[in-house]
């Protein structure tokens, strides 16, 4: 396993959480990605946000404009979120949760939590605590918001 190359490991790791989020998000009739922009919306709005719109969340998420559309189409026809127009400019559409989804990022922070953990049991406590250091450290190079 050590022959294997470090951007291979990141990718298999990144699978393996994906895979299992994806088991989580399946329950609720979603995709990992689709709850991960369901949990920015709800994040948003939570933080006194007053208008979230399209481009706000291919930022957070880093995705393209025709990927993000095909996200949040989905998302409004299962329900999770509406969009309306914004009052601010009519050009945008402002998006905000439904009843069915509000609050949803405290269930996506737990079941990130409990990924991470299944991922991470055989880990002591300490080298667990040196890996998440080693990871914001890494994030804090790689200009993310």
């Amino acid at each position: 396993m050590s022959l294997m190359p470090m951007g291979l490991k990141i990718a298999i790791i990144n699978r393996e959480f994906r895979k299992r989020l994806d088991e989580k998000a399946s329950a609720m009739g979603l995709t990992s990605v689709q709850l991960r922009v369901l949990g920015s919306v709800s994040r948003l709005e939570e933080s006194g946000v007053q208008e979230i719109h399209q481009n706000d969340l291919e930022k957070i998420e880093r995705v393209t404009h025709p990927a993000m559309t095909k996200l949040i189409a989905k998302l409004q026809s299962k329900g999770f979120i509406n969009c309306v127009a914004s009052l601010q400019d009519k050009r945008y559409k402002k998006i905000t949760t439904t009843a069915k989804s509000k609050g949803i990022h405290k269930t996506i922070l737990q079941q990130d939590n409990e990924v991470v953990a299944e991922l991470l049991c055989d880990l002591s406590e300490q080298q667990q605590t040196e890996f998440v250091k080693a990871i914001d450290s890494i994030l804090s190079k790689a200009n993310i918001d």
